[in-house]
């Protein structure tokens, strides 16, 4: 009788182990399919914003803007230049020059795609330069129109 309670016992144990490894599997597939989801538009920044100097309309590198003062047409420093992320307008490479007309200077009248307030990734597009519907995504390599507000 104690033989066969043992080998009941190891058989439970191995239907245990074999649930367990199932659940961590369907675990793992789950998580994984969460990974590579496709992104919504409703996550997508409305504006991007790239370091600038007003003085010579220069993109310059996004770590000499260090808060978020607006620039009012006087002023000597560094400042956001904010681009709607859905207008597929062009990003200067560092050192290149930037449309004026392309942006604002100012989060003030900024609108969300809704109507509401608008989401405002400031600083880490493409150094290189090109579309601004490109904005680089954290994680995984991942390219998209989305990013991190604020």
């Amino acid at each position: 009788m104690t033989q066969q309670r043992s080998q009941a016992g190891k058989s439970q144990a191995g239907k245990r182990r074999m649930r367990s490894a199932g659940i961590t599997l369907g675990l793992t597939a789950l998580v994984a399919a969460s990974l590579t989801g496709c992104s919504n538009d409703e996550d997508q920044p409305d504006y991007a914003a790239i370091c600038v100097d007003p003085q010579t309309q220069e993109r310059t590198d996004d770590g000499n803007c260090k808060d978020d003062r607006e620039y009012h047409g006087s002023g000597a420093g560094f400042f956001w230049f904010y681009m709607a992320t859905r207008g597929n307008a062009f990003v200067p490479p560092i050192g290149g020059r930037y449309n004026t007309a392309a942006g604002s200077y100012t989060t003030a009248g900024l609108r969300g795609a809704a109507g509401g307030a608008a989401t405002i990734k400031r600083g880490g597009l493409d150094t290189k330069g090109g579309n601004i519907g490109t904005i680089t995504r954290g994680g995984f390599g991942k390219a998209g129109k989305g990013g991190s507000g604020g």
